[in-house]
């Protein structure tokens, strides 16, 4: 069986098709997706939608790309977090692509939200782009090897993947990896060790190869496995065992599914 580790189902185009996409996840045999917060005044309303829902769990946090927004506090993430589907802080982290200096306020709200992991004892799920360098400074500075986590939809280095793994980490791919273009990241894939692998599809966006440009939903996830089994040259049903027995002991608060 297969899990997408990162979604957003709650988006508006996917919460329209959600009993489709249900439907597609169990014919796939993708039997769980985690959907992912990325600003707290829409929280409430995904968790509805993941409350009705057992094959679904849910994170906290508010993405770094939101500036005008709700800023959360350690303590309300922390209170949060108690809601039993409540499974990961994040998505958290910087973003220095869409954004520009100064973004002291980018790196503030990620120490909060590690803060908030280490104080809940939650996994934290880890967004950077163009700003890996400060990621992983401030990472090693709030001790996030405390709490744990993904490096979610990973496209850095290998030598920045190492460094996430010495804290505790997980490395997350995307349908990314499956584009021709992304030689670079097929082979930190390759280099990966399968104890430390997730897959996800950051649904609704970045469909894999052969959907790619289309609206990507967690059904998909498998194609993301098959690239992976491709470039390690191992069985798919390696990459689903390890890739799902991984994101069970990192969700830990996630109920195991047979």
């Amino acid at each position: 069986m297969f899990i997408d580790s990162h979604c957003h189902l709650d988006f508006p185009e996917l919460k329209e098709n959600l009993p489709t996409i249900l439907a597609n996840m169990q014919k796939n045999q993708v039997h769980h997706a985690l959907c992912v917060s990325v600003d707290l005044k829409d929280w409430q309303q995904m968790m509805e939608m993941v409350e009705a829902h057992p094959q679904l769990s849910a994170s906290v946090g508010t993405h770094p790309d939101y500036p005008d927004t709700i800023e959360p506090s350690v303590e309300q993430l922390v209170e949060l977090a108690k809601h039993p589907k409540v499974v990961a802080i994040g998505e958290t982290g910087l973003d220095y692509y869409r954004l520009s200096e100064p973004l002291e306020w980018q790196r503030q709200r990620f120490r909060t939200h590690i803060q908030a992991a280490v104080t809940s004892q939650l996994p934290l799920i880890i967004h950077t782009r163009q700003a890996s360098a400060d990621t992983i400074r401030i990472m090693q500075e709030e001790g996030a090897e405390r709490c744990s986590g993904v490096m979610h939809c990973f496209s850095e280095t290998r030598e920045v993947a190492e460094q996430a793994m010495a804290l505790g980490f997980y490395i997350s791919f995307s349908g990314i990896v499956t584009f021709k273009n992304a030689v670079q990241l097929q082979e930190v894939a390759k280099a990966i060790p399968l104890d430390r692998l997730l897959i996800e599809t950051d649904s609704p966006y970045l469909a894999p190869v052969p959907y790619r440009g289309k609206t990507n939903d967690p059904s998909k996830v498998i194609h993301v496995a098959e690239k992976i089994a491709e470039l390690k040259g191992i069985s798919l049903a390696e990459v689903a065992k390890a890739s799902t027995e991984n994101f069970y002991r990192l969700f830990a608060k996630v109920p195991m599914q047979s």
